[in-house]
């Protein structure tokens, strides 16, 4: 579970009653596929032939650019989610993270799933002893990505959502 039982209004658009613009929107999109991208790899080395996860990361630009609608960037990110189903460990963290990035189309909130299953893909691809190290720095080579514009709305996002996201943001 890695969104809230109660939808933050700052994750809402504008024009369904919350308070985030359309501009702020594109920006969480954009960072949630730059996380997915950074560990995409992970998914591409155990599955070089499915291309899913790779075309919801596209998918979740396209739509920023207004060249996808909502629908088809959500379906993306379904069927990269399709494809971890039968993997486990740091390839299916991955997918999930791709497909996570594009349902910010649908979902704002979704922001957060794609970094955190980007962090878990992270973790279980290094040793057990590593795992934390490697997490922590993900997380925080994520950060340093965060568009300026959306900084404090995803720091913020983070510290409320840790627990239900894996603990993922304690960097």
């Amino acid at each position: 579970m890695i969104l809230p039982k109660v939808r933050d209004p700052r994750f809402v658009t504008i024009r369904r009653g919350g308070t985030l613009t359309d501009a702020d929107h594109h920006l969480l999109a954009l960072w949630a596929a730059v996380c997915a991208e950074h560990v995409l790899h992970l998914f591409e080395t155990a599955r070089p032939e499915d291309p899913r996860p790779r075309q919801a990361i596209e998918h979740a630009r396209a739509w920023t650019r207004g060249e996808v609608r909502m629908m088809e960037a959500r379906a993306a990110g379904g069927h990269a989610m399709g494809a971890a189903r039968d993997l486990r460990g740091a390839a299916r963290n991955a997918a999930y993270a791709a497909g996570q990035a594009a349902v910010v189309a649908h979902v704002a909130a979704h922001e957060l799933g794609a970094a955190a299953y980007a962090i878990k893909a992270v973790r279980a691809a290094v040793p057990k002893a590593e795992s934390e190290a490697a997490g922590r720095r993900e997380c925080q080579w994520q950060r340093d990505r965060l568009p300026e514009a959306i900084r404090e709305l995803v720091l913020d996002d983070q510290r409320l959502r840790n627990d239900i996201c894996w603990s993922a943001f304690d960097c």
